[in-house]
């Protein structure tokens, strides 16, 4: 369990760089400036790398 739990740890952080990374884009910067929020998709890639890094903790720290 403790290799699933470090795979989705990596997983989670790579996601949640993917995300900051797409938020910059020419694109999402657009996106921001007419709606004020960021687009779906850099949003959907924070919530689940966030959900996968915690669940990837916890399955880390578990014993």
């Amino acid at each position: 369990m403790k290799i699933i739990g470090i795979a989705l740890l990596v997983i989670g952080v790579g996601l949640g760089l993917w995300g900051v990374q797409l938020s910059g884009s020419v694109e999402s910067e657009i996106t921001q400036a007419i709606t004020g929020s960021d687009t779906d998709k850099v949003m959907t890639l924070y919530l689940v790398g966030a959900v996968s890094f915690f669940v990837g903790l916890y399955l880390t720290i578990k014993n």
